[in-house]
């Protein structure tokens, strides 16, 4: 890539994926974060500039450069994938860790952040801005919709599917098959062997529904 890279977020991922662009030999111009307490400072080096949503510094993204949205909370990470669809008229690209294993023939969006010791299977599909915690294993034929978060060590097994926004965390084991609904949660080392509705919250072994 020869772009230098905005990153907007200074926390959460912002961190270890700004190590995945440098291992890739891909230049972090800086990164971007509504804090203002961060602006000034810096990560290993590279600047907190200023907010992403001043044009000063978004207008670079583009002709000059790539742009990756660090971001753990899906709300605010629509709202920036939408202000550079918007604005900038581009895509967040894709962070991937050198260690991770993409089969060939899966099938990638843009602007997911795919860590270490990440594996993805034959056939399996990954969406558009989905978070991939150190570790996970997306096996084959599996699909993941769009803005979906795996948490490290998590395994999700052969033709499983999840819905847009669902959150699944660390340690979690789905068996194959199931499908989780968009914007369902499931809660760390749970296993999961029937099918979670929209909008569930699930947890346990085998998981069970959490009563709001």
């Amino acid at each position: 890539m020869e772009k230098p890279v905005i990153i907007l977020g200074a926390t959460g991922i912002a961190h270890p994926a700004l190590e995945i662009f440098n291992s890739n030999d891909v230049v972090v111009y800086g990164f971007l974060d509504e804090d203002e307490k961060l602006h000034g400072t810096e990560i290993n080096t590279v600047s907190v500039l200023g907010n992403p949503e001043d044009d000063g510094f978004l207008k670079l993204v583009g002709k000059k450069a790539e742009a990756f949205v660090a971001v753990d909370d899906v709300k605010y990470r629509k709202f920036l994938v939408k202000l550079l669809n918007e604005r900038r008229k581009v895509q967040p690209i894709n962070a991937i860790h050198q260690t991770a294993y993409i089969s060939t023939d899966a099938l990638i969006g843009h602007g997911n952040f795919i860590n270490a010791k990440v594996t993805v299977g034959t056939g399996a599909e990954i969406g558009q801005h989905c978070i991939l915690n150190t570790g996970a294993i997306i096996d084959h034929k599996a699909k993941l919709g769009d803005f979906v978060q795996i948490g490290a060590g998590s395994i999700i097994n052969s033709e499983v599917t999840i819905g847009e926004g669902a959150f699944i965390g660390s340690g979690v084991t789905i068996v194959s098959g199931v499908t989780i609904g968009k914007n369902a949660r499931v809660g760390a080392g749970s296993v999961v062997i029937s099918s979670v509705g929209d909008n569930e919250t699930v947890f346990g072994n085998p998981a069970a529904k959490i009563k709001s």
